[in-house]
């Protein structure tokens, strides 16, 4: 297994239009910073401060914390050291981390007094997006972390699912399926944030009828992927009108190719006379992107 303990730098790449200057200041210069000795005067740099003399970011969008992990990185740490630098932006009378929350945690469990770290001036903006996208690409981020991330990228940042998923290096059908999930109730959401649903098996239950009832029976009996996919289409086909569209694996089909262009809940349904198209919308971002499309304005 890999020392978690020797995360390897996010690779550098070319900046893309409309990610932030700081995403590409923190791409392409950790690696080539010089060292700076300690206690050289505030700025960029690369040097060693002590661990009380900076906080985490309220708004990080990792709020949790395997403690199993962190003693295992912990240990690492107290052996060998933070192999990587964590990157700070100064912030009050100290300073505010950017990246690296998880190894600053597992510093102060191996009793370090310093760590090494890298100063820039970032701005709050900057600063969230740098860490939602860090904490994305190192998949430190639970399923509905990741997808309150992108949600939160596309709400305040303005980016498009073909720009993150290209940032992130995932497809844009996995940043549709995540953003999908926040439509799940919220206790729902819990059940996968606490690993007792996957991901495949909350995507299975998005549009169910009873859907926290479903998922607590799933739980209980621990059904697989395969069989939750099982009870949700029946669940669906049972409350639907007898010309139900998830009936019909065609249009079943059709929902979901449409759902992952859109990155939105689609259903179809059909009768004798016509049918209907339904669209839901979580944010008013997602309705705005909706409208855009349909107008054939530039997104």
């Amino acid at each position: 297994m890999t020392d978690p303990n020797l995360e390897s730098p996010i690779a550098t790449r070319k900046a893309r239009s409309g990610l932030g200057r700081g995403l590409s200041a923190l791409m392409g210069d950790i690696a080539r910073e010089e060292p700076v000795a300690p206690g050289s005067a505030q700025g960029s740099g690369l040097r060693m401060m002590p661990v009380g003399s900076m906080a985490p970011h309220p708004d990080q969008p990792r709020r949790r914390f395997d403690e199993a992990a962190l003693d295992e990185l912990a240990a690492s740490i107290a052996k060998s050291g933070v192999i990587q630098p964590i990157v700070v932006r100064p912030h009050g009378h100290g300073y505010q981390i950017v990246a690296g929350e998880r190894r600053w945690r597992a510093a102060q469990r191996a009793r370090l007094h310093e760590v090494p770290v890298i100063v820039r001036d970032f701005s709050e903006s900057e600063t969230f997006e740098i860490a939602l996208i860090e904490n994305i690409q190192r998949q430190d981020l639970n399923a509905i972390e990741e997808a309150q991330a992108y949600a939160r990228l596309i709400g305040e940042f303005g980016h498009t699912q073909d720009a993150l998923a290209k940032v992130v290096n995932k497809s844009r059908s996995h940043v549709a399926n995540l953003l999908r999930l926040l439509e799940l109730p919220q206790t729902v959401q819990e059940h996968v944030v606490e690993g007792r649903l996957t991901m495949g098996h909350a995507r299975a239950l998005i549009g169910a009828r009873d859907v926290e009832a479903l998922a607590a029976e799933i739980i209980a009996r621990g059904l697989s992927v395969r069989d939750t996919e099982k009870r949700a289409q029946a669940a669906k086909a049972g409350g639907a009108a007898g010309h139900r569209a998830a009936a019909d694996p065609d249009i079943a089909a059709l929902e979901n190719q449409l759902a992952d262009l859109l990155g939105l809940s689609v259903k179809v349904s059909f009768g004798p006379k016509g049918g209907t198209l339904t669209l839901a919308y979580s944010t008013l971002d997602q309705l705005d992107m909706l409208c855009q499309r349909l107008t054939g304005e530039p997104l």
